[in-house]
């Protein structure tokens, strides 16, 4: 397995590299304030999906506690490009704030949910992953998404 640091991009996320996947460590809270640093330091992430045989993302938030719908779009925007290129995206060591946001908005639905980096990488490779909320124990959401019903 290759394993490398990649240089931070513009500051927010510090990158690094396990063969055929990134790893995306936001260095702070992804707020929405931050919306044209995310969008900048995504375009790097972007070109390294475009200019290798990279495929698949791993983002880990044991950095953070929170972030906005400005990283939940760039998140769907990034999960696009993974998917064209025919690769898996997965999250881990998010807080308990973080879990709350994907679960209310149904992203926890399209990847998984990891408890720890390896697991995450795991996912992303198909590795012995059975469920998509991997060391998650959330309750079911309540009301539909947008009925105002979130735990905060």
């Amino acid at each position: 397995m290759t394993n490398s640091t990649l240089a931070s991009a513009k500051g927010i996320f510090e990158i690094e590299q396990q063969d055929d996947t990134i790893i995306v460590v936001p260095t702070s809270d992804l707020r929405e304030l931050d919306f044209q640093r995310i969008v900048a330091g995504g375009e790097n992430i972007f070109d390294l999906l475009k200019g290798s045989d990279t495929k698949n993302v791993v983002l880990d938030f044991h950095k953070t506690d929170y972030y906005g719908s400005a990283a939940l779009g760039w998140f769907v925007k990034l999960w696009k490009r993974v998917r064209g290129r025919d690769g898996r995206m997965a999250f881990c060591n998010l807080s308990e704030h973080e879990k709350e946001i994907l679960q209310f908005t149904k992203l926890d639905h399209f990847w998984p949910l990891c408890s720890s980096r390896q697991e995450a990488v795991d996912a992303v490779r198909g590795e012995a992953v059975s469920n998509r909320r991997i060391g998650v124990d959330l309750p079911p959401t309540t009301g539909p998404v947008g009925s105002g019903q979130v735990a905060v």
